[in-house]
């Protein structure tokens, strides 16, 4: 009579949506379940008795030998191994494979139990993460040598050329580099934050797309910049959408979001503000981002940035960090665009996101004041509170 548990029992291995391998002392396949012959393309009597080196390509075989199997005999397991598998056609089947030894009660092994899970989309999420990450490295780099030739070829041109005709021209270069460079990067950068989100990824993916997600913040904050450049909206056309509120949520928001990004710096925060100001809050945080990535790129290592803001007769945000201080000789040129190179060395931006918080302060009818001594660098904006 047929036992109704053990055939459960027995469909359940067999039909699981793992593989379920056991392999004898001699390292030999005692058995595998249905699963695991489906993936790699054998019978189950075709499997019994091979070593489980057979399934495995050259450097598989050699990792298992000089890792995995020395680990498992000496702690009696291992997790979430990647190995490929050499199916029977030939071709390879991408695993995750878990390890768990089995003794008698004297220590002697008597069986290894294998079971392996399928990463055929692991390893796909994985190489589109890099290949977005690399498209992105390779559009910063193009996006920056671009802007550069432009501004050299402009710097060239007879200084007696019409300052606003300049500025057109500018722009459109600008609107031309967007237009053309940005979109599929873009498009891929998003495509791989949505496999992020459905997927649970090892350490080294994770790794990734941390990468990925300052890339894109950082290009986020360079393509608001640059669009506010080329669209003609600085130099006194800045618009503005002013609302009466308190500030603190805003400022908070920016500290949390840049914080994020950086979480190898410290951000200490002052805030005492006990009255509402008259601003743009979405401009205002673009403000005290610009002023505090220009700090947390700058700022010694180690050390904290600070940021304080408070409302008295006026409104004052400071932003302050330590590190090596701005030649005076500089000063006049902090708030001219693309001069970043010429004040503060850098690889990080094109030298924008100074200019534009100046902007904004004067859209405002603020000011932003710089003090710069060996010990501390700081910008501060002061504003009125009203308008």
């Amino acid at each position: 009579m047929s036992d109704p548990v053990n055939e459960d029992l027995e469909d359940l291995y067999d039909n699981a949506p793992c593989g379920f391998v056991s392999l004898r002392p001699d390292g030999r396949i005692a058995r595998a379940n249905r699963t695991f012959c489906l993936w790699t393309g054998y019978a189950p009597d075709e499997l019994t008795g091979k070593r489980l080196h057979d399934l495995l390509n050259i450097a598989g075989r050699i990792f298992y030998e000089t890792h995995f199997a020395p680990l498992l005999r000496l702690q009696g397991f291992f997790n979430e191994v990647a190995l490929d598998l050499v199916r029977k056609d030939g071709e390879t089947y991408p695993v995750l494979v878990n390890a768990m030894e089995r003794r008698d009660a004297e220590g002697k092994p008597q069986f290894v139990r294998l079971t392996v899970f399928d990463a055929t989309d692991r390893r796909r999420y994985e190489r589109e993460l890099l290949k977005a990450r690399d498209e992105l490295k390779t559009l910063a780099k193009t996006l920056e040598r671009r802007v550069a030739e432009a501004t050299v070829k402009q710097l060239r041109t007879d200084s007696a050329l019409d300052a606003q005709r300049m500025e057109a021209e500018l722009r459109e270069q600008f609107i031309a580099v967007l237009g053309h460079d940005l979109r599929n990067p873009l498009a891929s950068i998003a495509a791989g934050m949505n496999l992020i989100q459905q997927s649970k990824l090892d350490e080294r993916a994770e790794g990734i797309t941390i990468l990925v997600q300052k890339s894109v913040a950082r290009m986020a904050s360079l393509v608001d910049n640059l669009l506010d450049f080329a669209r003609g909206r600085l130099g006194g056309g800045l618009t503005l959408t002013l609302s009466t509120l308190p500030l603190e949520p805003v400022l908070r928001l920016v500290v949390d979001e840049l914080q994020s990004i950086h979480p190898g710096t410290i951000i200490k925060t002052d805030f005492a503000l006990t009255r509402p100001v008259t601003a743009d809050p979405v401009r205002l945080g673009q403000l005290l981002s610009n002023l505090l990535g220009n700090a947390l790129t700058h700022g010694a290592e180690g050390e904290p940035v600070t940021v304080i803001a408070k409302t008295e007769d006026q409104f004052e945000l400071a932003v302050c960090n330590a590190g090596t201080p701005i030649e005076a000789a500089a000063m006049d040129r902090l708030f001219r665009p693309f001069s970043r190179g010429e004040v503060r060395p850098s690889r990080e931006g094109l030298g924008l996101g100074l200019y534009i918080a100046s902007e904004i302060a004067k859209a405002h009818g603020g000011t932003i004041d710089v003090t710069s001594t060996p010990e501390l660098t700081c910008f501060t904006l002061r504003m009125p509170l009203e308008r």
